[in-house]
């Protein structure tokens, strides 16, 4: 396994986190990368939220994964705060290498240091090679998931 440096990402960061973010059919048809407003404006409201945790994985001085850690208290389990994982991607390059699994290992122990009672994520139904990898790493697929699109 190779080592990668999992650092905060920075506005710097963003232009290869939203060109993985399109990397692939799904992201394609979602994300616009040429028009970076969007992307910088979610960036800075991110980035002043305390709840919110973007990172990037660096390997070599390349920005070559990234993921969201989203921490929401709750009533819910006796008052638990929960976090939830979004936005996982790693660059086509260096797939394979074990830095998914680093990265979602760092999610859980963040939420652990966070005082989190558990960690959930989802997955587009499409990404069946992500579903048998998080169930890899001891996620259970529990719930069925529901979206309604607002625009």
């Amino acid at each position: 396994m190779t080592d990668f440096a999992i650092r905060r990402a920075t506005a710097d960061d963003l232009p290869a986190i939203v060109a993985m973010l399109a990397d692939d059919p799904l992201g394609a048809r979602q994300e616009s990368p040429d028009d970076p407003a969007p992307y910088r404006a979610a960036f800075e409201r991110l980035d002043r939220d305390p709840n919110q945790r973007l990172v990037v994985a660096v390997q070599d001085g390349r920005t070559v994964g990234t993921l969201q850690l989203t921490m929401i208290p709750g009533l819910s389990r006796r008052g638990a705060t929960r976090s939830i994982i979004e936005g996982v991607r790693i660059h086509a390059d260096v797939r394979g290498g074990g830095l998914g699994t680093q990265l979602i290992e760092w999610a859980i122990e963040e939420s652990r240091r966070a005082g989190c009672a558990l960690v959930q994520l989802t997955s587009d139904a499409t990404r069946t090679d992500a579903h048998r990898f998080y169930e890899r790493l001891g996620f259970e697929a529990s719930h069925l998931g529901f979206k309604l699109p607002l625009d």
